[in-house]
């Protein structure tokens, strides 16, 4: 639905589990690492001046094949829908040198108003914001 986002990210010792490979919960933060991206090429400004935020509610990850050190990962991210009160997102994680799959992932957010705590309702102009088609 929306453009690609990508984060690049070497593997480092840092990242690894007593297997010598990334651990599972590693990809959590890469991942959100790439939605953060996403974020700020779209304008972070914006979303501060509506006052939501981005509630998880659901993830879904399959993990594909392991990521070792020295490897670089490619985070591919993009809004896959967009709801009336919440979006999902649409994640995969590659090697950057085999262009294989590492893992892939939906994550599913609600969207809440910071004041009320309630669902943000998401008329056109927040929809066209999501979907880069206008600044603000």
């Amino acid at each position: 639905m929306t453009e690609k986002t990508i984060t690049k990210i070497d593997i480092r010792g840092y990242h690894l589990d007593g297997y010598q490979h990334v651990n599972n919960a590693r990809y959590l933060e890469f991942l959100e690492e790439g939605r953060w991206q996403h974020y700020e090429n779209i304008s972070v400004e914006a979303y501060e001046k509506l006052g939501f935020a981005f509630v998880i509610v659901n993830i879904n990850i399959n993990y594909r094949l392991p990521a070792v050190f020295g490897d670089v990962i490619r985070i591919e991210t993009n809004i896959e829908k967009i709801g009336n009160t919440s979006l999902i997102f649409n994640q995969v994680i590659f090697n950057d040198k085999n262009e294989k799959i590492v893992c892939d992932a939906k994550i599913t957010f609600v969207i809440l108003n910071q004041k009320t705590g309630k669902p943000f309702i998401i008329d056109e102009t927040f929809r066209q914001l999501l979907l880069k088609e206008v600044s603000m």
